[in-house]
């Protein structure tokens, strides 16, 4: 079994910042790709930034130059460094990971229980 955790949300005015991570526990081998999505009220879930187990990064271009996205492989943990947050960026931020459980079996795709930013004007 395999949990996502996520924390750091939160109340935020315009311009400032927030740090969110996802802790990624129980049966792990290893972990491809992890990424953060975010969804607003009425809208669809959409990719901010992904980062894959080289380092790769790709971020969405709403949020390039704001946000960095950064991973610790020992902690099996994610993060999202958002500065000059703007209030378009308010919505529920969701960690997703594609996790190796055991060497001998595929990857499966996991998700957060999703975390609130709230930016204010």
């Amino acid at each position: 079994q395999v949990q996502l955790v996520e924390s750091g949300g939160g109340l935020v005015q315009a311009g400032g910042s927030l740090r969110l991570s996802c802790a990624a526990s129980g049966s792990i081998f290893s972990i491809n790709r992890m990424a953060w999505y975010r969804q607003a009220p009425g809208t669809q879930r959409e990719l901010v930034a992904a980062i894959i187990s080289g380092g790769s990064t790709n971020y969405a271009d709403s949020v390039k130059g704001r946000f960095t996205i950064s991973r610790d492989n020992v902690k099996n943990t994610v993060y999202l460094q958002m500065n000059s947050l703007k209030p378009d960026d308010t919505a529920v931020y969701y960690c997703n990971a594609e996790i190796m459980p055991s060497y001998l079996l595929p990857p499966n795709i996991y998700w957060g229980q999703g975390t609130q930013v709230t930016v204010s004007s």
